[in-house]
């Protein structure tokens, strides 16, 4: 089973990654461990793309993993690869409001995490808006080819569902 997550900061990509996890013992990758430096000295250093693109070819030469991220330009073959595509289309402010108590969680160290300031999550918030009302319809004109295996989750009821799931639906 291969299954790829994507959705704005804070729509849950996580969150479901981790449930569907437990429940296929499939293991799952955030896309964020590729896409920066998490060993640099800085908050937000990229690591250089093609020590990313071999990182993700690592992932996808697995028989079964699950990858959740924002992150589509430099992602198509995990769609193209993918058994099924979860693309969390959450409401703005619910983003906004998670990505905020995250933060909050995380300076007090109730959750481990990205080494954040108070302006990176400011910038964070921002770019929820820009992300959803631009990269949004990108990822939909990119998922297109892909409509068979797409699934649009745009509530907490629709994420409830499939991880409660007897099994996951394969289109």
């Amino acid at each position: 089973m291969r299954i790829h997550i994507i959705g704005c900061s804070g729509s849950g990509k996580t969150y479901l990654a981790r449930a569907l996890s437990e429940k296929t013992h499939i293991p799952h990758f955030d896309l964020d461990d590729i896409q920066w430096d998490n060993g640099a000295q800085g908050y937000g250093i990229k690591r250089p793309p093609e020590e990313r693109a071999a990182l993700l070819q690592e992932i996808l030469a697995k028989p079964d993993w699950i990858i959740e991220g924002v992150y589509y330009k430099w992602v198509h073959q995990s769609f193209a690869d993918a058994d099924i595509i979860y693309v969390l289309d959450m409401p703005g402010r619910v983003c906004k409001v998670r990505i905020i108590l995250r933060s909050i969680r995380r300076k007090l160290g109730l959750e481990p995490g990205k080494r954040e300031t108070l302006q990176s999550v400011c910038n964070l918030l921002r770019w929820t808006d820009t992300f959803l009302s631009r990269n949004m319809g990108e990822i939909r004109n990119m998922l297109s080819p892909y409509g068979g295996k797409v699934v649009w989750l745009r509530s907490r009821r629709d994420v409830q569902r499939i991880i409660k799931a007897q099994s996951i639906p394969v289109r």
